[in-house]
């Protein structure tokens, strides 16, 4: 699928994403190359799991390079989807774009704002955190609270190891997850400990819930 970042409606990123999630289980996962007069959204491109990222305008040259990449992939991976083809792709790009250099001091408490009030909510207490457009959703037991930074530079500053990602945009408390729920198409939702609302499992993550 060749997509624009900016269009009508929805972006090109928001089509990937929902295309993604609404794939057939049993058919190979789709590729995507983004066509774009922005550069920043690269990243944010290879964690749709995008094949090739072009700037326009592309040249016949250029495009005629991503069709080789595509013909490439096509011809390399099998039939059928791999399971977590595409929860490993987002999580090697994630890897590689962390700043060098030595590792932050890890907070254990986390400021959010409350309107004009500042919780102080302990790492330890968070169900889930639920990226927006500018801020991520601190979701706790007693409430929710926003914090105004990317979720990629909120999980560079706490201690991750109890906290799995299960959306692009969501990461939730492993401790918190009571069951995981598989509905007719295929796709989870899981039901976490003092949370009353369910959180859906994108399908590039619902591999990670399939019994053992």
């Amino acid at each position: 699928m060749f997509l624009d970042i900016k269009m009508p409606g929805k972006t090109g990123l928001e089509v990937a994403e929902a295309v993604a999630d609404e794939w057939p289980e049993e058919q190979a996962e789709p590729l995507f190359v983004f066509i774009t007069a922005y550069d920043e959204y690269a990243i944010s491109a290879f964690e749709h799991a995008a094949v090739d990222y072009m700037l326009k305008p592309a040249t016949v040259e250029r495009l005629q390079r991503s069709v080789e990449r595509l013909k490439q992939r096509l011809a390399e991976r099998a039939d059928a989807p791999r399971a977590g083809e595409m929860a490993s792709l987002v999580q090697r790009v994630q890897s590689i774009s962390k700043p060098a250099g030595d590792s932050p001091e890890r907070i254990k408490v986390i400021r959010a704002g409350v309107g004009n009030t500042i919780r102080m909510i302990p790492v330890t207490d968070v169900i889930c955190f639920e990226a927006t457009e500018k801020y991520v959703n601190v979701v706790t037991a007693t409430g929710e609270a926003l914090v105004r930074m990317s979720l990629r530079e909120l999980m560079s500053k706490i201690d991750a190891a109890d906290f799995m990602q299960v959306h692009r945009s969501v990461m939730v408390n492993i401790n918190a997850i009571l069951s995981a729920t598989r509905d007719e198409f295929g796709h989870y939702s899981l039901t976490l400990r003092g949370l009353q609302r369910p959180l859906k499992v994108s399908r590039a993550f619902g591999h990670l819930f399939r019994a053992m």
